[in-house]
């Protein structure tokens, strides 16, 4: 199988940045112009970028279209992109601007019945559902939303399984205890999932500082993983991850 690695960039007001745990509160910045930053990241070697609008995640309406036309015409990326998608539109449009595939995150988890008709009009590799989780006091893996205020009905496992019944190809789940945290991707939340619904390519993200957590995340089945944070603080040289 196959292995991606897709280096990540979330924009925030047109910046660079990072945020601990998904906390708008806890925001790092960059010094890097998006574009700037999506060609260093080609003239590497990468061939994918996860691309994310935390503005339009917040609150709704996804504005980074003129930066993914831009990335997609000038680098030559393959971009999977994200944040505010609201309706069928939305989807559309980010398709037509030239994204390979869009992300659909909490919206995936509140209202999966209209997503899965998505699902059905766009086709299983034009989606890339999102699930963020974390553990519950029985073990039980959650779904957060609402900025992670909140929790859905669903688990991971149910909603998991109910996508790939359906068609879903792509799927990117995030442990959120260690998203932006260099504590080591949860080997062990990828083995399961992989092993509980092994159509799906998963992409494993969150926690990830070298080499060794990148083999590890291959080792245990996944498709891809998503590298933000150890990419920006160079703790891991995208050269070294796309060898792996």
């Amino acid at each position: 199988m196959s292995f991606t690695v897709y280096p990540a960039i979330d924009v925030r007001a047109g910046r660079v940045v990072r945020l601990r745990q998904g906390d708008y509160a806890e925001e790092t910045r960059y010094a890097d112009d998006p574009l700037a930053l999506a060609q260093r990241y080609a003239d590497a070697g990468a061939r994918w970028l996860h691309l994310v609008d935390l503005d339009a995640a917040k609150a709704g309406g996804y504005t980074l279209q003129p930066l993914l036309q831009s990335i997609c015409q000038i680098t030559g990326l393959q971009v999977q992109t994200g944040g505010g998608v609201r309706c069928r539109e939305d989807v559309q449009q980010l398709l037509s601007a030239g994204a390979q595939r869009v992300v659909v995150g909490s919206l995936a988890v509140r209202e999966p019945a209209l997503v899965l008709d998505w699902l059905s009009a766009f086709g299983g590799d034009a989606l890339t559902i999102a699930l963020d989780t974390r553990q519950d006091d029985s073990g039980e893996w959650r779904l957060p939303v609402h900025g992670w205020t909140q929790t859905a009905n669903d688990t991971l496992d149910t909603l998991a399984a109910r996508y790939a019944e359906s068609g879903l190809r792509h799927l990117l789940c995030t442990d959120i205890a260690r998203d932006g945290m260099l504590s080591g991707p949860n080997i062990a939340l990828y083995q399961r999932l992989r092993a509980a619904h092994p159509a799906l390519a998963i992409q494993a993200s969150g926690g990830a500082r070298n080499t060794q957590d990148v083999m590890a995340t291959r080792a245990a089945g996944c498709a891809g993983i998503v590298l933000g944070k150890a990419l920006l603080v160079g703790n891991l040289q995208l050269p070294e991850a796309l060898a792996c």
